[in-house]
């Protein structure tokens, strides 16, 4: 038997969840998501407004907008600016500023950032054609389930051999979205999704840089492509995750095929949306949370601190373990910076906090020098601990996991309407700020999305 027998036969046990995962995305039926995921979609995208506003003045943003205007406007609007582009160059804008500030929710299934490859996309199409609110909400709600299926299928793998989550499996969820908001049927969908394949691309070892948010625009840019192609009848592999020299093949170590039967008796992957209120890589909010309990309750001050020790899952390690950051960027994936940053009370949700002169503080490097950050085996690969052993012998710790969604969902949106707050009402005004929030809050009820984008622009 050779090898391309072997292959195929492989293949074939395997079953067919690409196109599985195609024909769910957009033939499920409208309405079938019911409310909850709709409250939790709904959200995830004030929270992506959110970001996207204060992320459209960061000169990532301001070097694409520009060099994307080069090649003409259209009738996409750009958030948090009053210039419309193309809708693939609208979305690769909204996407990368949508994650400039690494301040976007993420999903630990995903071992990624889920929101922002998706509305960029759907917003460039909502532009461009009519959509209601309730077919915006369902197109994201597909995305975002598809994205944590896709992630799944695949293993963590993907994640721990250095590609960027967000960035590969997030062009499969834009194209899952794009494709359901744009009309295809499931053969062109299921051509979609292998058109994305093709295109997801990015790197971990980018974080830290201005790659790493571009890579995200690019992703959901990408995805709008591939479904926009499809329609056209462009054709690729429908069967992308799984085959041979397919994705999974490629860029893990295995594929573990899913029944394709979200909703039912069990919620949505939306629900289980996790929101960031520390402006740095997620994975060091837990210790960041711990070192604000040592001071906050322990009365714990740096000067006082003889060792410090972070302990995070072993795989954060390869994540945000920049030892000594030298700018305001690479201090969001320090542990060690952004704990002793909790320490010594800075506040890490303040945007203006990442700074150069931050990353050169004298104190700050001076406890960095005292402490050491351990990898553990652990089920959680959120979780985080701080322990300080005292300069007077006495020894603390304490642990915490933000990688738990939140059981009281008015609690959450009223903790994320502050943060959209603060970081939309510069750029929008209070009062354009809070009529897009309510438009937000409201789209179940709306007869064109489109009201977002020109909303998210100031006047």
């Amino acid at each position: 038997m050779g090898r391309a027998e072997i292959d195929s036969q492989r293949t074939e046990s395997l079953g067919t969840p690409t196109k599985d995962l195609a024909a769910w995305a957009v033939s499920a039926g409208p309405g079938s998501f019911g409310g909850t995921a709709h409250d939790w979609a709904a959200d995830a995208i004030l929270d992506w407004f959110a970001v996207t506003l204060a992320g459209s003045r960061e000169p990532l943003s301001l070097m694409l907008a520009e060099t994307a205007r080069e090649e003409g406007t259209g009738p996409a609007r750009l958030v948090g600016r009053k210039d419309a582009l193309s809708p693939l160059n609208a979305a690769l804008v909204n996407g990368a500023a949508s994650h400039a500030l690494d301040y976007d929710d993420v999903n630990s299934r995903m071992m990624g950032h889920p929101t922002v490859p998706l509305v960029p996309a759907l917003l460039a199409i909502a532009d461009t054609m009519p959509v209601s609110g309730p077919e915006f909400l369902d197109a994201f709600v597909v995305g975002y389930e598809t994205e944590i299926l896709a992630a799944e299928m695949i293993g963590y793998s993907h994640y721990d051999r250095g590609w960027h989550t967000t960035a590969t499996i997030g062009t499969l969820g834009a194209a899952a979205a794009s494709a359901r908001l744009l009309g295809l049927d499931a053969e062109q969908a299921a051509h979609a999704l292998g058109l994305a394949v093709a295109q997801a691309a990015g790197l971990k070892s980018m974080f830290g840089t201005m790659s790493k948010p571009f890579q995200v625009g690019k992703a959901a840019s990408n995805g709008l492509l591939a479904a926009r192609l499809a329609l056209k009848g462009m054709t690729s592999r429908t069967d992308a995750l799984e085959c041979a020299q397919g994705l999974a093949a490629t860029q893990s170590d295995g594929f573990t095929p899913i029944e394709i039967s979200p909703g039912g008796n069990n919620s949505y992957a939306v629900e289980g949306n996790l929101f960031k209120y520390h402006a740095a890589c997620y994975l060091t909010h837990s210790p960041i949370e711990a070192a604000r309990e040592l001071r906050r309750e322990r009365g714990i001050s740096p000067e006082a601190i003889e060792r410090l020790t972070i302990e995070v899952n072993k795989n954060s390690l390869t994540v945000c373990n920049i030892e000594r950051p030298e700018t305001g960027l690479q201090v969001k994936f320090s542990l060690r910076h952004t704990v002793a940053m909790a320490l010594n009370g800075l506040d890490t949700a303040d945007l203006g906090a990442y700074t150069d002169e931050i990353a050169q503080d004298a104190g700050l490097r001076d406890l960095g020098r005292r402490t050491v950050v351990v990898g553990i085996e652990d089920d959680s690969r959120t979780m985080g601990r701080v322990r300080a052993e005292l300069k007077d012998g006495t020894v603390v710790e304490e642990t915490r996991d933000v990688g738990v969604p939140a059981a009281d969902q008015p609690a959450q949106r009223a903790r994320l309407l502050e943060k959209f707050g603060i970081l939309g009402a510069p750029v929008l005004g209070a009062t354009r700020a809070d009529e897009l929030a309510g438009r937000i809050f409201t789209l179940a009820d709306l007869e064109d999305a489109s009201v977002l984008s020109v909303l998210a622009q100031p006047d």
